[in-house]
């Protein structure tokens, strides 16, 4: 029974992952962007909300309403005015500008916030949990975040392939040049796809603020989950980045299982292997 706890228990922690992938995996499906920054912009986010929670006095899930549409016009606001001017044939100015805005946004939280370690308490839900058997529960935080995990991916899939925005993302990735052609401005559109990322993140820092503690200097840990997800399931594969943070998750429980210190030994290992034998991820994105 405990192996089976560690894998449901691993599938839940899958679930957090997945939402810090989502929106890099948006990125880099739209424009091809690897947002280096994206880690940190989880923390932002996470210091967002622990303001909102500590100056308006709200339940840390309801400062999501504030924390997504202020991560969005970040997002927006960032895309439009610095990273939009980066874009290009080569790769490396928008790794150079994300891993500044990395530093900068470390440096900028560790001055305003110090480098004291945070979380933000969501009273019974800490404890809370489901009883499925005599000997199996989860907690009802975890499974919420999963859930959640699992609206987002699939609102993104919809959003990405069923809707006319959605349309025009696919089209400015395939083909900017013609689709400027047709009256559509192009760093427009990276904008909005950065901001709804953005959106996405701040949904996945609310959920880690509440399930871990957090400073300024975590957010390279974060992003490398979010890279491990997004090629195990595939760049620019949605629905790939919620089964590569259940990879993720699972191995790392199974670790923890046969040996505490195994615990994110066992993710790395996991994301290696895949690599070696599925270098462009499960389920690589193809053209339509």
């Amino acid at each position: 029974m405990s192996w089976i706890d560690a894998i449901l228990q691993g599938t839940l922690l899958g679930g957090q992952y997945a939402l810090y992938a989502a929106g890099l995996s948006l990125i880099f499906g739209v424009m091809r962007l690897v947002n280096i920054a994206h880690g940190d912009l989880i923390i932002l986010g996470a210091y967002i909300a622990l303001v909102c929670v500590e100056m308006l006095g709200l339940h840390p899930l309801l400062s999501m309403i504030i924390v997504c549409p202020t991560m969005f016009a970040i997002g927006y606001w960032m895309q439009k005015l610095v990273l939009n001017k980066t874009l290009g044939n080569d790769i490396l100015p928008p790794l150079l500008v994300t891993f500044g805005l990395s530093i900068i946004l470390q440096n900028v939280l560790m001055e305003v916030f110090s480098a004291d370690s945070q979380r933000l308490q969501s009273g019974v839900l800490d404890t809370a949990s489901l009883q499925l058997t005599d000997e199996l529960t989860i907690g009802w935080l975890p499974l919420i975040c999963f859930v959640t995990a699992v609206i987002v991916i699939a609102s993104l899939q919809f959003l990405f392939y069923r809707t006319t925005m959605g349309m025009v993302f696919r089209a400015t990735s395939d083909k900017a040049e013609i689709v400027q052609l047709m009256g559509v401005k192009k760093d427009r559109v990276f904008a909005l796809a950065m901001g709804i990322a953005l959106a996405v993140v701040g949904i996945a820092s609310v959920f880690m603020a509440m399930r871990t503690n957090f400073d300024p200097s975590v957010g390279p840990g974060r992003l490398l989950y979010a890279f491990e997800a997004v090629i195990i399931g595939g760049l620019g594969n949605i629905w790939g980045t919620l089964l590569g943070g259940i990879i993720i998750g699972v191995s790392q429980a199974i670790g923890a299982q046969i040996n505490p210190g195994w615990q994110q030994l066992a993710g790395h290992l996991a994301f290696l292997l895949i690599l070696i034998f599925r270098p462009n991820g499960l389920f690589p994105r193809t053209k339509d």
